[in-house]
């Protein structure tokens, strides 16, 4: 059987699809509580509902005319509206589909089959590509209908990844996200749930929350992303930069320059490497990955300084500009002489007093491309 976790996004239309078939195979078998309905013997359907093709058309006439002898609700009723509705499904007729629908989940509220009616709506409307119509009845069925499990596949799972496909709002994907993540954990990919929780927290400006949700992503770094093909160094330098103190940065990038130049000027690595950023701090070529820190290991700035003059531009290199600056230097060793600075603003809106600082993140080694 196919599972949730196991299915981007561009499957889970046809898993939807294949869980209403089921669906209808399972509630032919169903008997729920009887409940007393009114009968209305006799009632023919508005003539609407026959406007079919005319190979169709005795057919539903048919089915309409058994329904009108049984009305109300029950079992019986169930098997009767359930192939019309297939029989709409069928020949595409969804307008006529969601309309017959509708129409018995209003007149019948305490109906036990109504969950599967909304359902039902709510893939026609996807077949249609009414999407914010669709959206609307899946959070229906989660908000005011039990959870049904279907072939050992949950109706609300099924619902909720519909959801977080069809809905960008963020404050509804957090309140998605929050209930695949409590009630279905083993039915989902953790990793991808708990990342995207903690963006849908970032757009709502809720950062403790994200936070939160990206510590909690942590143990399942390498999970595959859609989007987002540096999820894990995102998530970690987050979270390590918010567990530190955070007494590196300065007040802004002049300030920094000046400090970076002047323990440049007094050949001391020591004072040098103490302005550096404590945590996420790197040292690469520019030709490694983002995540490569394997330079971070052979980085000694006293080996590089010891005799040696270090000697700065004037002025930054090319590519910087309001939120991140290069500074080229060079003297360092006879192998890669020259190295770049590298100075970032921050960006961390959890904390306004750290929140558009600055701080020495790294060094690239040889010349900018």
């Amino acid at each position: 059987m196919l599972r949730s976790k196991d299915m981007g996004p561009g499957k889970r239309f046809l898993y939807f699809s294949l869980l209403c078939i089921s669906f209808i195979g399972v509630f032919s078998g169903c008997r729920p509580e009887q409940r007393p309905g009114r009968n209305k013997a006799g009632v023919s359907p508005h003539p609407y509902y026959l406007e079919v093709s005319s190979g169709q058309a005795e057919v539903f006439g048919d089915l309409f005319r058994l329904l009108s002898e049984k009305d109300g609700v029950g079992e019986d009723v169930f098997v009767i509206v359930r192939e019309i509705a297939n029989n709409y499904i069928r020949i595409r007729e969804y307008s006529k589909l969601i309309n017959f629908l509708s129409e018995r989940t209003v007149k019948y509220p305490g109906d036990p089959y109504n969950s599967y009616y909304l359902l039902t709506i709510a893939y026609a409307y996807l077949q249609q590509e009414a999407y914010p119509a669709a959206a609307r009845f899946f959070e229906i069925i989660i908000k005011n209908y039990p959870d049904l499990t279907v072939q050992g596949e949950s109706i609300h799972l099924a619902c909720l990844n519909q959801l977080i496909t069809l809905v960008n709002n963020p404050e509804q994907r957090v309140w998605y996200y929050q209930e695949l993540i409590s009630r279905f954990p083993d039915k989902i990919d953790l990793g991808v749930s708990y990342f995207m929780l903690a963006q849908a927290y970032e757009l709502i400006g809720d950062w403790n929350g994200a936070i939160q949700a990206y510590t909690q992503y942590l143990p399942y770094m390498g999970s595959v992303i859609p989007g987002f093909p540096d999820a894990d160094n995102y998530a970690k330098q987050l979270v390590d930069f918010n567990n530190s103190p955070k007494d590196w940065t300065f007040e802004n990038l002049n300030v920094l320059l000046s400090t970076i130049r002047a323990a440049l000027d007094s050949g001391s690595s020591g004072r040098l490497w103490s302005y550096r950023a404590k945590v996420n701090f790197f040292a690469r070529s520019w030709e490694q990955e983002e995540a490569d820190d394997s330079g971070m290991a052979e980085f000694n700035l006293s080996d590089f300084m010891r005799g040696n003059r270090i000697y700065y531009a004037r002025d930054l290199a090319a590519g910087s500009n309001a939120n991140e600056a290069y500074l080229r230097t060079w003297g360092w060793s006879q192998y890669i002489s020259v190295w770049y600075f590298y100075f970032r603003k921050i960006y961390f809106p959890s904390n306004p007093e750290i929140h558009g600082r600055w701080e020495w993140a790294g060094v690239y080694y040889g010349e900018k491309f």
